[in-house]
């Protein structure tokens, strides 16, 4: 938090931007962005983004959890997939009807002639 805090204040420092201008543009209080700048957790996240989106950062606000990222994630999901997959045995319903309608090979055959 307080690293993020230092990074927050750089960036407003090269933005020229002083500590109440960054308040109003956020609609955050002066006191909540001094908070914010020296790493304080009880900021709340909503008003990270705003500051994010002042500064013009807020499509790297999305990729803060990006799941596609997340390599412990990742791996835990991998070790709990199964080893083999499950055989679902398809039952195809025998139609009832002349033994003439068979096909060729013996088998059942359905209403289209397609052979089973």
């Amino acid at each position: 938090m307080i690293r993020l805090g230092k990074d927050l204040r750089a960036a407003r420092l090269r933005r020229g931007m002083a500590i109440g201008d960054l308040a109003v543009r956020a609609g955050a209080s002066t006191s909540t962005i001094i908070r914010m700048e020296k790493g304080e957790p009880g900021v709340g996240i909503g008003t990270l983004a705003d500051v994010m989106v002042v500064f013009g950062l807020n499509e790297r606000f999305a990729d803060l959890l990006d799941v596609r990222h997340d390599d412990l994630g990742l791996a835990l999901s991998n070790e709990r997939l199964p080893q083999r997959g499950r055989r679902r045995s398809t039952k195809i319903p025998r139609q009832q009807g002349d033994k003439d309608s068979a096909s060729p090979e013996g088998g059942d055959s359905n209403a289209d002639g397609l052979a089973f």
